[in-house]
């Protein structure tokens, strides 16, 4: 995919991310000259044409939200069966990234994020759109602390479709609210749940709710009360604990009605962080209601106690009201009617005798004190049992990480409970962990592993750091190759690389010695003699030169010294300064500023810098009129004209 060029426009240049749904690439769009971020959906999504439909109308209807707080959608395309969208490209890292490196982040700032997160989502909605899909992985946060929610139309594409991935229904399991969790009506108040989780996370350092299985994770949403932030992090104030198990209500009615009302009350809270100004809004069963009213079937009688016995002799109109009586019966009738009697006696006599003696037999039934069969195998299960005259029956086979395959989970009766000699005890038998595939790590960054771990159900091992012709971070060898099947939870171990044994020297002038300090730490490198100057030029603490040329090889363990600048001396005259502005579109390019007197061509300042350091101050000197030559990675950009007094 790197150096494809889509839509004639849009260069691949790295891959930059990716999820269960997209691959996401930075690009260079060629018409405008910036760099983009272009998410390419993987082929699965792009077979089923329903949802490319859906996509397509859903990424476009996003692309009309025009707010600070939501990534930008530039273009959505097709070409070659690769489905795509461009989008702004922003530098910095997912909110779940800054969670996971930093824990628990502080209130304030957790709060600030949230009103941003709560602005995008409020003019979203205005705009009839619901994200459905609100987690911290969604969420951007810039190098400015400024934040950009993203995958709006993925999100709301996927909620239109029953898709399914790997077996496993598309979406995030851990925020979703519990109307998601069932298959119900999702609406604004689904996005004000998921950001209550959001919220939690934030200020927590975890999730609400934790589970085996996505599943577990879903009924949790369903059935349990999550555990109050403030009992986890001491520092979280009452007004973010009642904001945030408001949004999280399980009852839609009972969460905020509107964004606006969310945004309301965070800035609230900064004035009141204990304040008890939070409404709570609960279902009041003594509200006047209006109820169906009850009807009573028409064919229903009146409640009365009527006679069963025969109507009276001049109303019965059977064959009994008209027929005579029977003569008296003779002595001999007399006396065969009473033998009878008395056999029907004896005969029923003995059948309830027979009833009486079946009873008893049934209630004294044998027992046996049940023994403890957990951890048995099945057959070891059922030779004990056999000892005792009691039979074993199989209920369930389910998948555990924590019993190994075949042993016994659990039984009913439980131990050293008396259970009847007819009645089976009853168990469950562990298959075993759910058995997943490695991922391959190889050639991802070290920050990423976690987040690719995490996707397949694994977790992170031990980390190991080696000299290697990878650049620094990146992972070089795993414990378990990729593909292998292991069991869910299968910790993994891994290598990353330290860089090469020996380097080109990178280039520190312009940047604060402190950021220097810690990247000399990560390169091996050891910081030498630092010797302070007053500089016009660069601001305090910054490089102004280093004693190993940019460019250089050297080693590992070498030692740099460095002159850092005290900041502008005003005691003396401040020479001219020559201010460049620079492209806004590069990360790095080349400065180079001739000098052009009297027919002589001198080069005055050469330098590597990005955009950020725009304008680019240099000092310049001379008599009378001088030609001053930008160029930038060698081509010219500008030329100026200074008159020197």
């Amino acid at each position: 995919m790197i150096g494809k060029v889509l839509g004639n426009r849009y260069e691949i240049i790295e891959k930059i991310g990716g999820g269960g749904m997209a691959l996401v690439y930075k690009a260079k769009c060629r018409l405008l000259n910036r760099f983009v971020a272009v998410k390419i959906l993987r082929s699965e999504f792009i077979e089923d044409e329903e949802f490319v439909k859906k996509f397509k109308r859903e990424s476009q209807a996003a692309a009309s939200l025009s707010h600070p707080n939501i990534v930008g959608i530039y273009d959505v395309g097709m070409e070659d069966d690769i489905y795509y969208i461009v989008m702004e490209y922003i530098k910095g890292q997912t909110l779940k990234e800054l969670i996971k490196q930093k824990g628990a982040l502080g209130v304030d700032f957790a709060t600030n994020i949230a009103i941003q997160i709560s602005s995008a989502l409020e003019h979203a909605h205005r705009n009839h759109i619901v994200h459905r899909d609100i987690k911290s992985h969604n969420i951007m946060i810039k190098e400015d602390n400024s934040v950009k929610v993203t995958d709006f139309g993925i999100a709301r594409a996927v909620s239109s479709s029953t898709i399914t991935n790997t077996g496993n229904v598309i979406g995030s399991v851990h925020y979703f609210s519990p109307e998601q969790a069932r298959g119900g009506y999702t609406d604004e108040k689904s996005d004000i749940y998921s950001l209550g989780i959001v919220m939690y996370e934030m200020l927590t350092g975890r999730l609400p709710f934790e589970g085996e299985s996505p599943i577990a994770v879903a009924l949790k949403h369903l059935q349990d009360e999550a555990i109050k932030p403030s009992a986890i992090n001491p520092r979280i104030p009452k007004s973010l604990d009642d904001i945030i198990l408001k949004c999280m209500d399980k009852d839609v009615n009972n969460r905020y009605s509107s964004m606006s009302e969310i945004i309301s009350d965070l800035r609230q809270s900064f004035v009141m962080p204990n304040g008890d100004f939070v409404k709570k809004t609960r279902f009041n069963d003594e509200s006047t209601r209006v109820i169906k009213p009850i009807k009573l079937d028409e064919n229903i009688e009146d409640i009365s106690f009527r006679s069963k016995a025969a109507a009276p002799p001049e109303t019965r109109t059977d064959d009994a009201a008209v027929t005579e009586l029977p003569e008296k019966p003779s002595k001999k009738r007399n006396t065969k009617m009473t033998v009878l009697a008395v056999l029907g006696g004896l005969i029923l006599a003995l059948a309830v005798g027979g009833i009486v003696l079946g009873l008893v037999s049934f209630f004294s039934v044998k027992e046996a004190v049940v023994p403890e069969l957990v951890n048995l195998t099945e057959e070891q299960a059922r030779h004990k049992l056999d000892e005792l005259g009691l039979e074993l029956e199989v209920t369930d086979r389910v998948t555990n990480s924590e019993v190994p395959e075949g042993l016994i989970i659990m039984q009913d009766p439980k131990p050293n409970q008396k259970n009847k000699v007819t009645n089976p005890v009853k168990v469950t038998i562990s298959e075993g962990a759910l058995k997943v595939k490695v991922p391959n790590l190889i050639g991802e960054s070290y920050e990423k592993v976690d987040l690719i771990l995490e996707k397949y159900g694994l977790e992170e091992g031990e980390l190991e750091q080696e000299t290697s012709d990878y650049p620094n971070g990146i992972v070089i060898r795993q414990s378990v190759e990729a593909g292998t099947e292991v069991d869910e939870g299968t910790k993994i171990d891994y290598v990353i690389s330290m860089g090469p044994q020996r380097f080109l020297m990178p280039n520190y002038v312009g940047q604060n010695i402190d950021d220097v300090s810690m990247d000399l730490i990560a390169k091996d490198l050891i910081r030498g003699e630092v010797t302070y100057e007053s500089s016009s030029v660069y601001e305090k603490n910054t490089v102004i030169s280093q004693n190993i040329t940019p460019g250089t090889e050297v080693n590992r363990k070498s030692v740099i010294d460095f002159v850092v600048s005290s900041g502008k001396d005003t005691s003396k005259k401040v020479p001219p300064v020559l201010s460049i502005p620079l492209p806004k579109d590069r990360d790095s390019m080349r400065v180079t500023v001739q000098k052009i007197q009297n027919s002589v061509i001198e080069t005055v300042y050469e330098g590597t810098h990005s955009s950020a350091d725009s304008p680019l101050e240099v000092p310049v000197s001379g008599q009378g009129k001088v030609t001053f030559e930008i160029y930038i990675d060698g081509v010219l950009n500008e030329t100026v004209e200074h008159e020197f007094k």
